[in-house]
């Protein structure tokens, strides 16, 4: 019987940067591990990570408007995700991504971290992905507050 067990890798894509944060096995805690470039080895970049991880499926966050609606942003993502599907072989899950960068802002602030290690936007884009994961291993525990 296959295991449930595994994993989860969440993406949040940027035009820049790409953040990036992972489960540990038991699909319980998310924690960041940094973020790609987002250039022409990206793709490669994701599979390699993916493959070295033992990664069981990927969240993708997806920037709806505050109405929820699909703009710009969330046109480039869902090409992404497509591209991605391409070159991996687990499962790709699109999630409401709203709030995640504001929130993180606001956890990198309540740290203490000082202003001028705040203006990182990798790290923001790092915590923001986190902020997407947690969510949806919470989500999926029935631990969701």
């Amino acid at each position: 019987m296959p295991s449930n067990h595994g994993r989860v890798l969440a993406i949040d894509y940027g035009e820049r940067r790409v953040g990036l944060a992972m489960s540990d096995e038991l699909g319980i805690i998310a924690s960041g591990v940094g973020t790609f470039a987002n250039d022409g080895t990206l793709l490669t970049s994701i599979a390699n990570l993916i493959e070295e991880r033992q990664v069981i499926s990927v969240v993708v966050g997806l920037p709806l408007t505050l109405r929820g609606e699909h703009g710009g942003s969330a046109e480039m993502v869902t090409k992404f995700v497509d591209q991605l599907r391409k070159v991996i072989d687990k499962p790709v899950h699109l999630i409401d991504e709203r709030f995640t960068s504001t929130i993180a802002e606001r956890t990198i602030r309540e740290m203490g971290v000082g202003k001028k290690k705040r203006r990182e936007k990798g790290k923001v884009d790092e915590i923001a992905a986190i902020v997407l994961l947690q969510g949806y291993l919470d989500t999926k525990t029935g631990t969701a507050g």
